[in-house]
């Protein structure tokens, strides 16, 4: 029976580069991937030689492929019904940049495994730069068969959790949207310890306030 899996892990953990190398590894073994993207995540889109908006997944160290995007209106279950004839035509569907799906897409995800057998590998964040649950992270948490982690370090040396933001100036945000599409420029995944240190730092007497 396929399964629906989540595999989620702080800002620079190679979340991208994971879903690429299982993408590899399934293609190598003549498996059809269907490589998906929330439309929300941009920062990567590029154009063709026509001028046709092309939607990539890449990753810091380098691998890229071309991928689909998926807008908040698509119902993820027809429109791979639809592409595959009812899954006969794709063996693995791989989605990066999971936590900006709606809590109804990670359902029917979850459809998919269940009812057409066909897996689904989902590569994201757990939480925001406020560290709270994105809505399709917390659906995943809720409905997924396999939930792992994607470990990463601190500069401190402990384990990454926190997916802190910060601003042009260097210091770290508290306030604004949930989504911001930014990379090693904007976040940077930290500790708990030394992401409540640095807010203290910042922010001094209304820290307790915003933790």
């Amino acid at each position: 029976m396929a399964k629906l899996y989540f595999k989620f892990g702080a800002m620079g953990s190679s979340k991208t580069a994971q879903a690429l190398m299982t993408k590899f590894n399934y293609e190598e073994k003549d498996q059809t991937v269907w490589l998906i993207k929330p439309a929300t995540d941009t920062r990567d889109d590029t154009r063709d030689g026509d001028g046709k908006v092309m939607t990539v997944l890449r990753s810091r160290i380098g691998l890229f492929a071309e991928a689909e995007a998926i807008s908040a209106d698509v119902d993820i279950f027809a429109e791979f019904s639809a592409r595959s004839n009812g899954g006969k035509y794709t063996d693995v569907i791989i989605c990066d940049e999971c936590q900006f799906l709606t809590p109804k897409q990670v359902s029917q995800m979850k459809d998919i495994a269940d009812k057409l057998d066909v897996p689904v590998l989902c590569f994201g964040l757990r939480s925001d730069f406020q560290t709270k649950l994105f809505p399709g992270s917390m659906r995943l948490f809720e409905i997924a068969d396999s939930i792992s982690e994607i470990k990463s370090i601190c500069r401190c040396g402990r384990k990454a959790t926190v997916n802190a933001r910060f601003d042009e100036s260097g210091k770290i945000v508290i306030k604004g949207a949930q989504v911001f599409l930014g990379g090693n420029d904007s976040y940077t995944g930290m500790c708990y310890k030394c992401y409540r240190a640095k807010i203290e730092e910042t922010y001094g007497d209304i820290a307790e306030d915003i933790l």
